[in-house]
């Protein structure tokens, strides 16, 4: 679980609606995250999901 305080310089995240954003700097406060697709044949951006994202 994520207290938000921490800062991955690894994964820069802009998603305030996500309860594992840090507001201070837009990066995400997870050691990790898992990205994935909801497409059978992703070809462009919004093809991808981040399956880490929780609602705040």
């Amino acid at each position: 679980m994520s207290d938000n305080s921490y800062v991955n310089h690894c994964i820069e995240c802009d998603v305030t609606s996500c309860k594992h954003h840090n507001f201070a700097k837009n990066y995400c406060s997870l050691e990790c995250i898992k990205v994935g697709t909801h497409e059978s044949d992703p070809e462009v951006v919004p093809c991808t999901d981040c399956q880490s994202f929780e609602k705040k």
